[in-house]
């Protein structure tokens, strides 16, 4: 059975806005992580958090109609690590990134990035695809040098798939073959394009995507956050977020025993975002949990 200590839910509600807040998003997030039947530890690492910047007026002689009472802006960042490298070197490169990233986030001079603001807004996508680039460099580098002191992690790297929110607008960053999804209305569409030679055959014309899945290539990463190579590059990708969405977050220990459409169907008959994630470990674990599991679960509500 999983470790409680691993199971994390949070709900919170975020205004957006730079003095007037124009719209309240409420995030009710789920994650659960597996070491599944066969796997001797869990190689997978998770986490979420939630950022918060705000101000709370105490006094001032300006009039209340030119300065808000108060202003706070919200964001969530959720990730899923799939490590790799052999008994112990997996587990420490997932874990490593995780604690890397954290590192990160706090160097940042801002930590949440709104887009409520319309003079703000047109800078904003491409500032996120500044700070991935360099967020994927750092913790690329962290992980090479901490191999390379130590013999026993020779070969380390893992995958990352790292889903930020703020307001109504989703950043994905994304190395290897963990995976995020988006349920809007119902139907379940991949944010994400795995980094595998199976799917580098696909996008080359050489199989149908449809064979990705059971190619014997499709665990084969073409890129790995602590991999070989000095300069690595992750994908970005921005969604915007609508009233009843669901973002799933998961390891390949999901997907490798369900099908999209059976998470489709579990995730439509859980509403909420911790029995989801349940559920679809349950249905991994059915199916042979041949592989670690980890799945983080978010539904947004939009007024």
């Amino acid at each position: 059975m999983p470790d409680p200590a691993e199971q994390t839910r949070e709900s919170r509600a975020a205004a957006e806005g730079s003095g007037v807040i124009s719209s309240r998003v409420r995030v009710e997030v789920g994650s659960l992580s597996d070491r599944g039947k066969v796997r001797e530890t869990n190689e997978d690492a998770y986490l979420v958090y939630r950022m918060a910047r705000s101000l709370e007026r105490i006094a001032s002689n300006v009039p209340d109609s030119e300065l808000p009472s108060q202003s706070s802006e919200t964001g969530y960042v959720m990730i899923v690590a799939d490590g790799m490298g052999g008994h112990e070197a997996g587990e420490v490169a997932s874990r490593s990134a995780l604690v890397s990233t954290f590192r990160f986030i706090l160097q940042l001079p801002r930590w949440v990035l709104s887009l409520s603001n319309p003079e703000t807004r047109k800078a904003g996508p491409a500032q996120a695809r500044t700070r991935a680039r360099e967020y994927v460099a750092a913790i690329h580098a962290a992980l090479r040098e901490q191999a390379s002191g130590d013999p026993r992690l020779a070969g380390m790297g893992t995958t990352l798939t790292t889903a930020y929110s703020t307001g109504v607008d989703l950043f994905v960053t994304h190395v290897g073959d963990s995976k995020a999804y988006l349920v809007q209305g119902g139907v379940l569409s991949k944010i994400t394009r795995d980094h595998t030679v199976a799917q580098q055959y696909a996008d080359l014309g050489l199989i149908p995507q449809e064979q990705v899945a059971s190619h014997r290539m499709h665990h084969v990463l073409t890129r790995a956050v602590g991999g070989p190579g000095e300069q690595l590059e992750g994908d970005l990708h921005h969604v915007r977020l609508g009233d009843g969405d669901r973002l799933l977050l998961c390891s390949d220990g999901l997907t490798d025993m369900a099908s999209e459409a059976e998470i489709t169907e579990v995730l439509a008959a859980h509403p909420e975002s911790q029995d989801a994630c349940r559920a679809l470990v349950d249905l991994a674990l059915e199916r042979g949990g041949r592989d670690n599991v980890t799945v983080i679960v978010a539904r947004y509500s939009v007024t």
